[in-house]
């Protein structure tokens, strides 16, 4: 089921989202950033602001009461913002992170907004394969890595973020 988090699940969303990309549980999926960013990828901190922004929603996707993957969707102007995308690394390719993303589309439908946007890191070449696969574009627009920032996580090689989007209808 996926319903909106609220500040009573940070934890729990904190440990899935870091457990997701970073150290050595993450490795135990396909979406691990283990390998060119050190850190954390989030913190209870900036999920408490994400949850309390009126333009951020944070879902939630649980099963039997257990929280087992999340989405951040943002609107930004004429656009919806999709980060976070998180699965829990021991049940990566069962067909959530597909539910989750249709929600998101079905979402900015709903929201009256004619697209969805997210930034990925440009060397994480299977993630944005798989985002390809499901009808999202590169748009050509490269934004920097806040390489020096340790809220996002210190990286092993130098980053930048490619912008992919998706027209909904």
């Amino acid at each position: 089921m996926i319903t909106k988090a609220t500040l009573q699940n940070v934890s729990a969303l904190n440990i899935l989202v870091n457990s997701a990309y970073r150290g050595e549980s993450s490795k135990k999926g396909w979406t691990t950033e283990a390998n060119i960013l050190e850190g954390i990828r989030t913190s209870e901190e900036e999920l408490s602001e994400i949850i309390k922004s009126p333009n951020s929603s944070f879902f939630k996707f649980t099963e039997n009461d257990t929280i087992i993957a999340c989405v951040l969707l943002e609107v930004k102007k004429d656009k919806l913002y999709l980060g976070m995308l998180t699965v829990s690394p021991e049940i990566q390719n069962s067909g959530i992170g597909k539910k989750i993303l249709k929600f998101a589309e079905d979402y900015t439908i709903e929201l009256g907004l004619p697209k969805i946007v997210m930034t990925v890191i440009s060397v994480r070449e299977e993630l944005i394969a798989w985002y390809k696969r499901h009808g999202y574009l590169d748009t050509g627009i490269k934004e920097p890595f806040p390489m020096d920032n340790p809220e996002f996580g210190l990286p092993k090689q130098t980053l930048e973020f490619i912008v992919l989007e998706k027209i909904v209808k």
